[in-house]
């Protein structure tokens, strides 16, 4: 009986002691799936930026109830989020998949977009409608909108996988299947680095 109890309070403390896993979001391609997809990917020198506006491609659309594209992925992202009546998070837990950080309030985290907004521009969205553009801005559905500390997203900027990876090496290989995941729906060309890079990343796998 004693060793009994004993297991149990041990099994209990492991439970309590163990960290916040990770946050998903939906549509993360295995790792086999996510290397068809890199192979069906056109290559291309990237687009000169040029017009390029974060206004061509509006943000935050209504998602769920009166939960916007942000709240809903703070919501989605968090532990033990509480909300209010406009769904603004008010107290919750987070951990930062790029690299770790642990916060207790939603204004600490910004929405990274998993493939920025710029680099989407330069990589075909520049001739897309403004109607297709916000679709990729405000994507749920796909590994394209993950919360994370302002520092690590300011980092990042607009840059791609050969420019920038995130600081947690343990996260590249989800953070390479993202990306190509993102690009290949939205039939996004790549760099030759850039390619190289994500292949590289998902070598972690």
């Amino acid at each position: 009986m004693k060793l009994s109890i004993s297991v149990a309070l041990t099994s209990a403390v492991a439970v309590l002691a163990a960290p916040a896993p990770m946050p998903t979001p939906p549509g993360i391609p295995t790792a086999s799936s996510a290397r068809t997809q890199l192979a069906g990917l056109t290559v291309a020198v990237a687009g000169s930026g040029t017009g390029y506006s974060r206004d061509l491609f509006p943000t935050w659309d209504a998602i769920s109830g009166n939960c916007n594209a942000r709240e809903f992925v703070l919501k989605r992202d968090g532990q033990n989020v509480v909300v209010n009546n406009a769904c603004e998070s008010q107290s919750g837990t987070w951990i930062s998949p790029y690299d770790n950080a642990s916060f207790t309030t939603a204004s600490s985290l910004d929405i990274d977009h998993m493939v920025p907004l710029k680099n989407a521009w330069i990589s075909g969205a520049s001739s897309w409608t403004t109607a297709q553009r916000e679709a990729l801005a405000n994507d749920v559905s796909r590994p394209q909108l993950w919360a994370v500390s302002a520092s690590a997203n300011r980092s990042k900027g607009d840059r791609s996988p050969d420019q920038w990876k995130p600081p947690l090496t343990s996260f590249y290989c989800t953070y390479a299947k993202s990306w190509i995941d993102v690009k290949s729906f939205y039939q996004l060309t790549i760099t030759s680095a850039e390619k190289t890079a994500l292949s590289s990343m998902l070598d972690t796998c």
